[in-house]
């Protein structure tokens, strides 16, 4: 009697599958080159069984912006608002650059789905109840801005400029041959820009620390909450 071959089980498929597999891939193609049919492909089903988990591409992004504000970390309650503000949104960086795509997913959504709204509310109720006022914590919310997600739109950010990445690297020759020109057109900005120590790999502006920059602002955007908070500060005029 011929035994016959085992057919391996296909996984059965949901919408949390659907939405970790979809992550996975924009990982390693980009938000840009991620379709239904290559999602199908990567499941290995075709690609009308995607639409029984996930409406269209639209709904896809909407689940995976929730499946990366899953990643971070919830509000730690018994800190003072102050570092449970702060660990949140250095939580939220991580997992924006653990998903490089993510920042263009999120800034793509023309409506908050509960997952961003919930993120949102959270931060404010932090606020609240940190003894924020509500004029108080709606200005704040503003200052914070994207910074919340852990990402800001920098004046020299390279993401304004689609060639920049084209860019040749380039030679430390010709690096000084540029700020020695530089500095006499615009010799302030050469000054601080040789100020302090350079990451090559930043995106807040060529050469410079780009996680140090990032918390820098954080942090002095936070010391302005507070000391307007201790003022009793109020938007009326």
């Amino acid at each position: 009697m011929s035994q016959q071959a085992e057919v391996p089980r296909r996984v059965r498929l949901n919408r949390e599958r659907v939405l970790e597999a979809a992550v996975t891939l924009a990982d390693e193609i980009g938000i840009d080159a991620l379709s239904m049919r290559r999602l199908a492909q990567e499941l290995d089903v075709v690609p009308m069984a995607l639409y029984k988990h996930v409406a269209d591409k639209e709904d896809l992004l909407d689940g995976m912006v929730e499946a990366i504000i899953r990643e971070i970390d919830p509000p730690v309650l018994d800190a003072g608002w102050r570092d449970a503000i702060r660990g949140r949104v250095l939580s939220a960086r991580s997992a924006f650059r653990r998903h490089r795509w993510a920042r263009q997913a999120i800034e793509s959504r023309s409506n908050p789905t509960p997952a961003v709204l919930e993120y949102q509310d959270s931060f404010a109720g932090i606020f609240l109840a940190g003894g924020f006022t509500p004029d108080l914590a709606h200005h704040v919310m503003h200052a914070l801005g994207g910074r919340m997600w852990g990402f800001t739109q920098e004046l020299f950010d390279g993401s304004a400029n689609p060639k920049a990445d084209a860019q040749p690297v380039a030679t430390p020759e010709s690096q000084a041959q540029m700020f020695a020109h530089m500095a006499v057109l615009y010799p302030n900005i050469v000054t601080i820009a040789t100020a302090t120590p350079h990451d090559d790999k930043s995106v807040v502006g060529h050469g410079c620390d780009d996680q140090f920059e990032f918390e820098f602002a954080l942090d002095l955007l936070l010391d302005g909450f507070e000391r307007l908070h201790r003022r009793g500060w109020t938007s009326a005029r």
